[in-house]
């Protein structure tokens, strides 16, 4: 027998240890699971941490309205399938309540999410939110802790974060205050992928080239759609495209790829010289964009 750990076992074993420490520490943790790939290997990670008993926490998805409808027919499907307690709160809503407010000419509701998340942590009194934030995605998420703190605001302060020697983590904490726990943290996208080969996980079909209805727009390709109609001047074209990373459809730009399996998407990764998230339009509204966000309260 072999005792030695590749580098997906080593992965896969800290980011259980991870959760095993929220189920311990924490009175009501939820997983934040919007169907994504990092959210996917999340509830897989789940399984294996807690399985045969029931998952000892909820699924929480904040819906901006603007998912990809695949997403979210997969969302469904994958927590029936865990028969999961999934909890849904969407941005419609949060509007119409008066909890989140758009800004005039607004279109995208990204900014919108933070709002209706915190109100959804005030509804259901949780004390920790699990998520798949990885800190090769971007500048901000990389100065992430495994728990990272959040004030009784929701907010994150990059100054205020607590030390993690030895694999200890400081769950600490005062009436109004909150945790979000990341057992991504060390995960590459590429080591995203290759768990999902070796554990055959399902994914959303967006992942994988399809034809789609496409325009130009801000240097990338965004998906036709009727909140993102053609505007005048710009010419439709029917291309192979993906995703490598999912959000506001409105904001997510697609990648012309012939990537149709998982074999081809690792493939495409290992060559790939920018990030996931550079496809990402609210991610370049601003060099401190995500910062800026997570500052509010963003996931």
């Amino acid at each position: 027998m072999s005792y030695h750990l590749d580098h997906l076992d080593w992965l896969e074993t800290e980011a259980i240890h991870v959760m095993r420490e929220v189920a311990g520490e924490f009175d009501r943790p939820a997983i934040l699971f919007s169907g994504g790939k990092d959210s996917i290997c999340l509830l897989r990670l789940a399984e294996k941490a807690f399985r045969p008993s029931e998952l000892p926490m909820p699924l929480l998805n904040v819906d901006t309205g603007h998912h990809f409808p695949e997403l979210n027919e997969f969302r469904d499907r994958r927590a029936q399938q865990l028969e999961a307690r999934l909890i849904v709160r969407t941005v419609e809503d949060a509007i119409a309540q008066g909890i989140a407010t758009p800004a005039p000419g607004e279109i995208s509701r990204n900014r919108l999410q933070i709002p209706t998340l915190l109100a959804a942590v005030e509804e259901f009194r949780f004390d920790c939110l699990i998520g798949g934030a990885r800190r090769d995605e971007e500048k901000a998420r990389a100065k992430e802790r495994f728990f990272s703190y959040r004030d009784q605001f929701g907010q994150w302060d990059p100054k205020n974060q607590r030390p993690e020697l030895w694999n200890l983590y400081n769950a600490r904490l005062s009436p109004g205050e909150n945790m979000r726990v990341f057992p991504l943290s060390n995960w590459t996208e590429l080591d995203v992928w290759e768990y999902i080969r070796r554990e055959r996980l399902e994914v959303p079909s967006i992942y994988f080239s399809h034809r789609r209805s496409c325009v130009r727009r801000g240097g990338q390709w965004l998906p036709v759609t009727d909140l993102v109609p053609p505007q005048p001047g710009e010419r439709v074209e029917e291309l192979r495209v993906r995703v490598r990373t999912i959000g506001d459809i409105i904001s997510t730009g697609l990648i012309e790829s012939p990537a149709d399996d998982v074999d081809d998407i690792i493939a495409e990764v290992s060559a790939a010289r920018v990030t996931e998230r550079g496809s990402r339009a609210d991610d370049r509204a601003s060099e401190a964009a995500m910062e800026d966000r997570k500052k509010a309260g963003y996931f």
